[in-house]
């Protein structure tokens, strides 16, 4: 067989220097290939990271048994001989940017874990990478060359295969140096609260539109860096994509939940998710607590003891629930939840919005039974036939409350064939308001009151809404070094100035005074969590038939159609009613088949239809997960529902 010319460039050579040209045959495999290079270089190093990147063609030559005549490789080909692992510069979630090795030629997923792994964040398959605004890009590069700009260097941190060892309740590679112990601090403890005069820089999205093009941004897990036209020290940012945080645990998580904690913090500032004045007043108390608590950990010079202490108590909290939970429960319990479904009957109001009429609510007696709820004219006819019986499985469900109102809703969106039908349940008092909105959000997933879970769910509902209330106890010293501008969002500064908002951001910081760091940050989790539109990606698409753009938006458990013009929304479908979904590549169209023969296709306006497609496939995967095989990471079956055809 004939030879011919290859021309490759070393990376190691320099910039400047001119590719190596060996002589080869297209029957020579690619680690002949690289030995041929590693020989002509003359270089005694570690070639052991570097592999043969076909830059034209946009693919890593990884598989080293395979010919140049396989790869379809020929003489007018450019290699570059390159390390796999590059530096990458990351925007965290607290808005602190890191430097780190990434690897370029995997597939991201597979980048992210390796992250993750240094970071020692548990459940990688939850965040992901994605680029940062152009414009604001070139903004941060200019404050960069000011010297505005610090990053943490991790490039230093090489892990083998082995799980890390930790000291302390610290991982082992963050206690070898002052620098990286530091770099620990940053990741586990909350950062202290920026300028007013920064904040404003900052990205914030206005419209639905907007946030859809935040989505636009993902990269594709399925795809290496270096595929995807990431170059090494490129800047990226890091986010949990994925609003199904499975199995948090305090003991091990520190860094995992900071992370999420501060992610949901500048959600809330940016206006990235829509709450009520009174939720806004409890997530700044619960900032300001947390920020104190955080300086007073981080000036703390034995910052490891320190952590040390946590663990311990946390262990000693954990024996006295378990404790508390053997002695808590018998057979006869077990036994009568089991065959005894419970059910709520009350008077309530009830309000069916339509146009052009005013909001009246009339009174009826309910009954919640199973996941139905069925009202009457009144208790004497609850033995006959109800008015109406609405089956809640599938359905939206979201608070209105105004405490200082005396207000109690429930807005309830039930899908009906002609779309969702609108109902809103209005109760007397916070009981029975945390009793029927735990009913009516367990039957929205298919379960009953009987499940294990709607108890603690009407404690946590009524907990929220004593954070929120007044508090009419002793008068609250005024502070006068509270930042309000960055504990609450611009909405509200310009709706109150500071002096208005310091009393009411301490007088709910006294419902939460005496929670623990580890307890705030949670608490702050869990209402960020209960937001109405908390975990919905939105994407603007077009369905199939129709003229207009509307929204889709995309969460753990379903799927909104949004009125682009309103907000309002159209209908709901749930993954559990879903049979299959497919992509048709050539078109960029994405079907989806539903029971009772529902078919739904649209194509997608501001991001790539694969970003969708990922979307749905990783909530589905992120369903599979349990704590039985929680230990390792299903790679191959996450590609599978996430890959589409090119992964496949």
């Amino acid at each position: 067989m004939a030879a011919w010319d290859l021309h490759v460039s070393v990376d190691d050579l320099g910039p400047e220097a001119p590719p190596l040209i060996i002589s080869v045959t297209s029957d020579l495999h690619i680690g002949g290939v690289i030995l041929k290079l590693v020989q002509k270089t003359q270089m005694q190093q570690d070639w052991s990271d570097y592999a043969v990147w076909w830059a034209q063609k946009r693919v890593w030559l990884l598989k080293t048994s395979w010919t140049l005549d396989k790869y379809g490789v020929q003489a007018d080909a450019r290699l570059q001989f390159t390390p796999q692992h590059k530096p990458l510069r990351l925007l965290l979630p607290n808005a602190c940017t890191l430097r780190v090795r990434a690897c370029f030629s995997a597939p991201l997923l597979q980048a992210v874990i390796e992250i993750c792994r240094v970071l020692n964040i548990r459940r990688p398959e939850e965040l992901s990478l994605l680029k940062p605004p152009e414009e604001k890009e070139k903004k941060k590069k200019k404050e960069k060359d000011e010297g505005g700009e610090e990053i943490f260097d991790l490039t230093g941190v090489v892990l083998g295969s082995a799980a890390p060892s930790f000291y302390n309740g610290m991982p082992a590679h963050f206690f070898d140096t002052a620098e990286t112990e530091a770099i620990y601090k940053m990741l586990s403890v909350s950062q202290p609260t920026i300028s007013p005069e920064l904040m404003s820089k900052m990205y914030r999205p206005s419209s639905l539109i907007d946030k859809a093009q935040i989505n636009s941004r993902w990269l594709d897990s399925s795809r290496s860096l270096m595929q995807q036209g990431v170059q090494e020290n490129d800047r990226l940012v890091l986010r949990f994509k994925y609003y199904s945080f499975f199995d948090l645990d305090p003991k091990y998580d520190a860094v995992r939940i900071t992370q999420i904690y501060e992610q949901a913090r500048w959600a809330i500032l940016l206006e990235e998710i829509d709450c009520t004045e009174e939720e806004m007043m409890l997530f700044a108390a619960l900032q300001y607590h947390i920020d104190k608590l955080s300086q007073s950990q981080s000036s703390n010079p034995d910052f490891k003891s320190s952590q040390n202490q946590a663990l311990e108590d946390l262990d000693s909290a954990l024996m006295n629930l378990e404790v508390k939970l053997e002695g808590t429960s018998s057979t006869s319990d077990t036994l009568e939840s089991i065959t005894d479904i419970p059910e709520l009957k009350d008077n309530l109001k009830l309000f069916r919005p339509k146009r052009l009429t005013l909001k009246a609510y009339k009174q009826y007696w309910f009954i919640f039974k199973d996941t139905s709820i069925s009202y009457y004219k009144s208790k004497e006819e609850a033995l006959g036939e109800p008015i109406q019986q609405m089956n809640l499985k599938g359905c939206e469900v979201a608070p209105d409350v105004n405490l200082a109102g005396q207000k109690f809703c429930i807005k309830l969106l039930i899908p009906a064939p002609e779309g969702m039908s609108e109902v809103y349940l209005r109760c007397e008092n916070e009981r029975q308001y945390s009793q029927w909105m735990a009913a009516c959000r367990l039957a929205s997933k298919g379960k009953t009151m009987a499940d294990s879970s709607y108890q603690s769910e009407v404690q946590n509902i009524l907990s929220f809404l004593t954070m929120q209330k007044s508090n009419p106890g002793p008068q609250v010293a005024s502070d006068e070094n509270i930042n309000t501008q960055s504990l609450v969002s611009p909405r509200y500064h310009k709706k109150y100035k500071a002096k208005q908002l310091t009393p009411r951001i301490l007088e709910a910081h006294q419902n939460v005074a005496q929670l623990s760091l580890t307890d705030a940050r949670m608490r702050f989790i869990q209402i960020w969590q209960s937001l109405p539109d908390f975990g919905v990606s939105y994407f603007v698409v077009r369905f199939k038939g129709c003229r207009k753009d509307e929204v889709l938006g995309i969460a753990n458990n379903r799927l909104i159609r949004i009125d682009l013009s309103v907000g309002d929304v159209v209908k709901t479908w749930r993954y559990n009613n879903m049979r299959q979904w497919n992509v048709n590549w050539d078109i960029r169209q994405v079907a989806i088949e539903l029971e009772g023969n529902v078919n739904v296709a649209f194509s997608c306006v501001t991001a790539d239809c694969k970003i969708v497609h990922e979307y749905i496939g990783g909530y589905i995967f992120m369903s599979t997960r349990s704590k039985e095989t929680s230990e390792g990471l299903n790679q191959e079956l996450f590609h599978k529902l996430t890959g589409g055809h090119e992964a496949l």
